[in-house]
């Protein structure tokens, strides 16, 4: 399943410029985002995590829990993203179950992968 292909029409799709952020690290969260075009970067300080690309959630997190944003996310390319709220997010996975599953497996790929990181 790609997530932009639920998002690829929206009007009102937030574009960012190369180098503008989409968030920072401590920011309020309450939103998650659907990367529709462009590449970005997703950072713990200097250090780049994540390179995502076109069908990535981005900040999914936020619609989990209430923390602050625990890193910052940059754009490495002009980029145009889908915004989605909590009820949203309620709607596309009451309309789109495989979302949620989808949702899910990219928390578990980024713990898989943070994990491995460790252990180097």
């Amino acid at each position: 399943m790609n997530p932009a292909d639920l998002c690829r029409q929206d009007a009102d799709a937030l574009q960012l410029a190369t180098g503008d952020f989409l968030f920072r690290e401590g920011d309020k969260r309450d939103k998650m985002y659907v990367l529709l075009e462009g590449e970005m970067d997703i950072r713990l300080g200097d250090y780049v995590v994540e390179t995502a690309r076109p069908g990535a959630l981005i900040g999914e997190m936020a619609l989990i829990d209430d923390s602050p944003r625990a890193a910052n996310a940059v754009a490495k390319t002009p980029c145009r993203l889908a915004t989605i709220d909590k009820r949203r997010f309620h709607f596309l996975i009451q309309q789109h179950p495989q979302f949620a599953t989808h949702v899910m497996k990219e928390l578990a790929d980024r713990l898989r992968h943070m994990n491995a990181a460790a252990m180097r």
